[in-house]
């Protein structure tokens, strides 16, 4: 067997909210290590929102979801591959419960804001019956192709923790790779010594060489450059009887399943989020126009704060990201 990891991350420029970084990993067959996921799996997953019929949309994040046709898409496909991943208890109907699946390191943290208090009663809206159907569907196909959602794991860095990270290492671009290598520990440890680990990563930024980061992350494996391009820079690192290639590729999230899938679980993660913020504030601002965060409009979001309710007391520091 084979495992297939795909990683990205949503929220990375933003003012307000989160930044979040998700893998998910699959099981496949060796022979199935180069195939196109989306064919392999296509009686359960679609790439458009066009003809779907039923199946799980699987796709960039920003294809799937716009602000004007809202969360309903990245919801039921990240809710039914948890459903995969967990079985029976893999259900998330809050955002606490799907936060304590997807990011229990986090959850602990959250409870020293006052706008994350109700996310054990915020609740995800969905249609648990559709889920669990679109997620028997999603099984069912994966299971016929030898396949399976190992995990889906996220970690998310609220804003007090990503200030304190930033503040230490003094580049925002670390911060993000210390995350989403973590995450990539996490699925390398569980891995067995006899299996392939295959991680295509979405390029960081305009980087090309990343031998000398992954060597810090991954202390005691040996790393060999495969490749590096403007296209893809690929590694393969061993040691203590694991193996593994890691792929950083341009435009990632288009092209590969898994890493699709990632995209959308934190994208959904962070608007989740970021609702949990929205309904905080318009409680004693009812007139606020809702943000998503990112950084003109952040701005404005904080300035309303400020005039609408000149009393209201917050730590500024657990709010706003200070670069």
């Amino acid at each position: 067997m084979a495992v297939i990891v795909g990683v990205d991350e949503a929220g990375y420029g933003p003012l307000l909210g989160p930044l979040v970084v998700s893998a998910v990993a699959f099981g496949v067959p060796d022979d199935s290590l180069k195939a196109d996921m989306w064919k392999v799996l296509g009686k359960a997953v679609g790439k458009a929102k066009r003809g779907l019929s039923g199946r799980v949309l699987i796709t960039d994040s920003k294809k799937a979801y716009t602000k004007a046709s809202g969360v309903g898409h990245l919801r039921r496909s990240v809710l039914a591959s948890l459903v995969c991943c967990g079985g029976d208890d893999g259900y998330c109907g809050t955002a606490g419960e799907m936060l304590r699946a997807v990011c229990p390191g986090c959850y602990g943290r959250l409870g020293e804001y006052a706008w994350y208090e109700g996310l054990d009663e915020l609740s995800l809206g969905a249609d648990k019956g559709d889920v669990e159907i679109a997620a028997s569907v999603l099984g069912k196909a994966l299971g016929e192709n030898g396949m399976a959602i190992r995990s889906a794991a996220s970690r998310c860095l609220d804003v007090g923790y990503y200030n304190g990270q930033v503040e230490i290492v003094k580049n925002k671009s670390n911060v993000l790779f210390t995350a989403l290598c973590g995450l990539i520990g996490e699925v390398l440890a569980g891995a067995g010594s006899d299996e392939t680990v295959q991680v295509i990563v979405d390029r960081q930024g305009g980087r090309i060489r990343y031998g000398g980061p992954l060597m810090r992350m991954f202390p005691g494996m040996e790393l060999t450059i495969l490749r590096e391009s403007e296209e893809m820079s690929s590694y393969e690192m061993s040691g203590g009887g694991k193996k593994m290639r890691l792929h950083f590729t341009m435009k990632a999230d288009q092209h590969f399943l898994p890493v699709s899938l990632a995209s959308m679980v934190s994208k959904y993660v962070r608007e989740v989020m970021m609702d949990s913020i929205n309904n905080y504030f318009q409680r004693f601002c009812p007139d606020i126009k809702r943000t998503a965060g990112y950084w003109q409009d952040g701005q404005r979001f904080v300035k309303d704060i400020a005039e609408m309710a000149p009393d209201l007391e917050y730590d500024r520091a657990k709010f706003v990201r200070t670069r």
